[in-house]
């Protein structure tokens, strides 16, 4: 078929972002001509195809219900049972070292993704809608419009060149970041660490490692291998991560201080670190390693954007935008977030408005959201091995995203400007409070070693913590809205005034012990 030679939406990328903000366009607006172009050749492979697998509430929810894609999630990729975390660095003993996660699952749901089955079936669906879809098609020439002029891309595929013309373009290229490079948007951040990862065509069952019969019993079901298991030590976390087509995802990410990536950037090397630092794992890696499906790293990941939503009709997603860390996997949370911009951007427009106040406001709240997350990853590493501090650094950061940011986007007010602008003392209490207390896990880091005893700790058994979890699908007005969000916020006032006691790093201040029932005391 030909292609059209001017449409109102051009997306530059064919994978999550780009497919999502497709559907996310169409659903909105059915009479919007809407053209992605795709550099790969679809059906992509499975299993293999890109990390990213991980999926934690923001994301999931988006997926399912902003897009109406939970039947598909639940059929064909895996209910995440939650975040895991074994204190194992050196350790062939699971039940003798300290673990933290969930005994059973919590409301809320999300799925471990086949980045291949989830990207062929979002293919098949933006055709099914009406959406163009071009794929292995290469972007030859690129030319940004501003003002009213239109945007114009040129194309290539099986040969053929096609130019169009498009009112919006939107760029989904990933780290290609063709409009980044275009504009010189990219920027560096703070946050130096490096990833490894491969897949292996078989499950690594977890639950089968050990042969302790209580440790086994410790979940309901007993079920570990569908959460994402992070084995973690001093300056690093390795992931485990089950395929619905039955492939296991692992990666390590690594503070390059600690690891170089020169230690692990071939699966021979990345295979002799495991045998030092996760060494029951790599027995596992090792039995396995003919079905080797791929290996693969990057040297530094985590990056920021100047600028990612113009009022000349551009804007980013996905990790042509920003890229953050893939601990808690916020990439699809991200998505998420840009591509409900970049739709309400095109609605002001639609309806006549200027679009510079909204572009310049929206840019702000995301470029906030990118740095307050940020600050969960800067200068942590060190601490990750700590069976002390890292347990209640988890429970803070689970609490800091579920109690605000997921409020948000959960209740549909990510663009609600008068309600975030009434909640501004809040939401600027959270964000010092979450600044202090990253502060705080690195202050107590440094005390030196911690026990590794063996206990589970069980974040689900904290009701207050439970209930964060539940709320989040809770309909909310804005009057209700409100006044969670401020009940929310004094809860972490609350918890931070816990973990100042439980730290001891006040003058004169013994620190107190942890109970494994951890903070029932912020209740």
């Amino acid at each position: 078929m030909p292609t059209a030679a001017s449409v109102d939406a051009l997306i530059l990328g064919g994978g999550l972002a780009g497919l999502t903000l497709a559907l996310q366009l169409r659903q909105r607006f059915p009479e919007l001509r809407i053209l992605v172009v795709e550099r790969r050749p679809h059906p992509v492979p499975e299993a293999a195809h890109k990390v990213g697998e991980s999926t934690v509430e923001i994301g999931a929810h988006y997926f399912a219900d902003a897009l109406g894609l939970r039947e598909h999630l639940e059929r064909c990729h895996i209910r995440k049972f939650g975040f895991r975390f074994f204190f194992s660095d050196g350790h062939r003993e699971l039940d003798q070292v300290t673990e933290l996660g969930v005994r059973r699952a919590l409301p809320t749901p999300a799925w471990q993704i086949d980045r291949g089955i989830f990207e062929n079936f979002l293919g098949e669906e933006v055709r099914r809608r009406g959406i163009e879809f071009r794929d292995a098609a290469v972007v030859r020439e690129l030319a940004i419009g501003g003002d009213t002029q239109p945007h114009r891309v040129v194309f290539e595929q099986a040969g053929a060149r096609h130019e169009v013309t498009a009112d919006w373009l939107l760029d989904a290229s990933g780290r290609a970041g063709l409009i980044k490079r275009r504009l010189g948007l990219a920027e560096d951040n703070a946050h130096n660490a490096h990833a490894v990862w491969f897949r292996l065509d078989r499950r690594l069952k977890i639950d089968d490692w050990c042969d302790n019969p209580d440790w086994r019993a410790e979940c309901e079901p007993p079920e570990r291998w569908r959460s994402t298991n992070h084995l973690v030590g001093p300056g690093y976390w390795v992931w485990l991560i089950p395929l619905s087509s039955g492939a296991h995802s692992v990666g390590i990410v690594a503070d390059p201080a600690l690891h170089p990536l020169e230690s692990m950037n071939s699966f021979e090397r990345a295979l002799d670190w495991l045998r030092r630092h996760q060494p029951l794992l790599a027995d596992h890696v090792e039995a396995a390693r003919k079905g080797l499906l791929d290996f693969a790293f990057f040297r530094k990941f985590s990056y920021r954007c100047k600028q990612v939503f113009s009022a000349d009709r551009w804007a980013l997603t996905g990790e042509a935008g920003v890229f953050l860390d893939p601990f808690y996997s916020p990439g699809s949370d991200f998505i998420a977030i840009a591509n409900t911009y970049i739709v309400e951007l095109v609605a002001r427009q639609r309806e006549g408005a200027s679009l510079g106040p909204y572009a310049r406001l929206y840019e702000q709240l995301f470029q906030s959201f990118y740095e307050n997350t940020l600050s969960l990853y800067q200068d942590q590493y060190p601490l990750f091995g700590n069976a002390e501090v890292f347990p209640n650094k988890v429970l803070w950061d689970y609490a800091y995203y579920w109690g605000v940011l997921c409020q948000l986007v959960f209740q549909h007010r990510l663009t609600d400007l008068i309600l975030l602008g009434e909640l501004r003392p809040e939401l600027e209490q959270a964000q010092q409070l979450n600044a202090r207390m990253q502060s705080l896990f690195r202050a107590w880091d440094q005390r030196g070693p911690a026990p590794n005893d063996a206990v589970m700790l069980d974040q689900g058994e904290l009701d207050w913590f439970h209930e964060l979890n539940r709320g989040l699908h809770d309909p909310l007005d804005d009057d209700a809205l409100r006044q969670r969000l401020r009940q929310n916020v004094q809860l972490l006032e609350r918890l931070a005034q816990a973990l100042d006691r439980r730290a001891g790093l006040s003058p004169g201040a013994p620190p107190q012990p942890d109970p494994p029932a951890l903070f029932r005391e912020v209740a």
